[in-house]
């Protein structure tokens, strides 16, 4: 199993810049693919960025360009770093890790972006 705990939401004006982590309870190399999901209409989450154990990197149109997914594999931690933030990024942002045969999420942190 894998414990994630999130960290680095806050409020922000628009334009403005977050970094969020996520900390994970074991070793990330043996964590397949790691990433960072929000709500969506229609949708229960969903996909912001991810990061494979390799280092390839997806992300959802809305925020290529602004948005960066690092990793720390000293510190089993994995980064968000989101730039020019809009309104319409305000959620809660969910860390989840799939590790073998399961998917393990977070509690969420709450990025709230102001106009």
């Amino acid at each position: 199993q894998v414990q994630l705990v999130e960290s680095g939401g806050g409020l922000v004006q628009a334009g403005g810049s977050l970094r969020l982590s996520c900390a994970a309870s074991r070793s990330i190399f043996s964590i397949n693919s790691m990433g960072w999901y929000r709500p969506a209409p229609g949708k229960q989450r969903e996909l912001v960025a991810t990061i494979t154990s390799g280092g390839s990197t997806n992300y959802a149109d809305s925020v290529k360009g602004r948005f960066t997914i690092s990793r720390d594999n000293a510190k089993n931690t994995v980064y968000l770093q989101m730039n020019s933030l809009k309104p319409e990024d305000t959620a809660v942002y969910y860390c989840a890790a799939l590790y073998g045969l399961g998917t393990y999420w977070g509690q969420g942190t709450q990025v709230t972006v102001s106009s």
